[in-house]
């Protein structure tokens, strides 16, 4: 398949459904071959056969540092290259009060949200791009810009993101652009909490009149990891129909 990215690999972590899914097929679209991952072989092997000539699936928990490095030597030996890395594996298992959490929980969701989009630009980097440029793109969330009650050890994880797509971008330049989504309330297994009985309530009080659906958050990405947005680095794109401007309600 031709495209902008014709020529380019991608790999997404955390792939099999919701954003990442969207976001491999994205990339595909646009003429990248991807390797998506999820816990599961099975699961990531699914995924990529629903997305069809160009996608291959690989079993790598996010956090897994064995798995991750054989990972990216898989794709590098297979493919010679390795352009585009996404983050998007993430969790929230600590809901509630921040300080009614225990380590376990907070442990969990930082070492998932923020510990691996460390591990796999590392990893990334040090394979093909820190010789050769890349772009890396790391799904961070609205919630790592704002504050909601009962989700605060999953934005405190994401604003984190967010500062680290930063510090990356400064130590990586120039060769690795990184960027980073931040996307709101989006039709997702993971924000499923949060739409499934809220749907038309959030919808009012969107400026745009929706929710998000996955597809909305691959463009996005797609976008950062190409030559389009060959001048940004360090910046997080906000994905979520206006929900951070609320609804101008007194």
């Amino acid at each position: 398949m031709s495209g902008p990215l014709q020529g380019r690999v991608a790999l997404v972590t955390g792939a099999s459904r919701g954003i990442g899914l969207a976001a491999a097929g994205a990339l595909r679209d646009r003429g990248a071959r991807v390797v998506i991952t999820s816990r599961s072989e099975e699961r990531a092997e699914e995924a990529a056969r629903r997305l069809g000539d160009g996608v291959s699936g690989f079993g790598a928990h996010a956090t897994d540092e064995e798995a991750a490095r054989a990972c990216v030597e898989h794709i590098v030996a297979s493919y010679g290259r390795l352009d585009v890395l996404v983050n998007n594996a993430g969790t929230n298992p600590a809901h509630g009060p921040v300080i009614d959490q225990d380590h376990a929980r907070f442990a969990k969701t930082m070492d998932v949200n923020l510990w691996a989009p460390i591990l796999w630009t590392s990893l990334a980097v040090k394979a093909w791009m820190g010789e050769h440029g890349g772009s890396v793109v790391n799904t961070a969330s609205i919630g790592g810009l704002s504050v909601a009650r009962d989700v605060g050890v999953y934005h405190v994880s994401k604003a984190a993101l967010i500062h680290l797509t930063k510090q990356l971008a400064l130590e990586l330049g120039p060769k690795v652009r990184v960027n980073a989504i931040a996307p709101g309330v989006v039709r997702t297994r993971l924000a499923e909490a949060l739409w499934q009985e809220n749907e038309a309530r959030i919808a009012a009080a969107t400026p745009l009149g929706r929710i998000g659906e996955p597809g909305d958050l691959g463009e996005a990405v797609a976008f950062l990891a190409g030559d389009g947005a060959r001048w940004i680095t360090g910046e997080t794109l906000v994905v979520d129909g206006g929900q951070l401007l609320g609804n101008g309600a007194l």
